[in-house]
């Protein structure tokens, strides 16, 4: 393999292996939304996507060396401690300071909590959906159920 190509992919691709796993699964589901006439296999389609979505979020949020972003305060002087502008109590406050490179960020974890509640929710709705349509049309193909709905469209 030529030297170029191989250093290329071992920067490059190696290193973020699981963003490109994310991408080339948002592109399934993407691909299954648009070009499948079943309304189940858009379904599908749709879980996949969102699933990719939620993985890509949460492996943004991790970070190898962070610990878990709790602070503990140290007794009821702790705010008293922050209004006093004494050369020695900033310098205890100091040692309060939060090193963001310690923790790890919370935020995109606990949003993906809520898309998680949002798109199971969201598929249920979409699946008792489909079910009232397939008990009234008797079929869950888009072109069928288009085809019936126009006009004069009962073969």
């Amino acid at each position: 393999m030529d030297p170029i190509i191989a250093n290329f992919i071992e920067e490059n691709i190696v290193p973020k292996f699981n963003y490109w796993i994310y991408v080339i699964l948002m592109m399934i589901g993407l691909y299954a939304m648009i070009t499948k006439n079943n309304l189940i296999k858009k379904l599908i389609g749709m879980a996949i996507f969102q699933t990719a979505i939620i993985l890509f979020y949460v492996s943004i949020g991790v970070k190898e060396t962070g610990g878990i972003p709790i602070i503990s305060h140290h007794g009821p002087d702790h705010h008293q401690e922050a209004e006093v502008h004494s050369e020695e109590s900033s310098k205890n406050l100091k040692h309060n300071i939060i090193d963001k490179d310690k923790y790890a960020n919370p935020l995109p974890h606990v949003l993906m909590l809520t898309a998680i509640v949002v798109g199971v929710s969201t598929l249920g709705l979409a699946l008792a959906i489909s079910q009232r349509i397939h008990k009234s049309f008797g079929t869950l193909e888009e072109d069928e159920i288009l085809n019936e709905l126009r006009p004069g469209g009962h073969d």
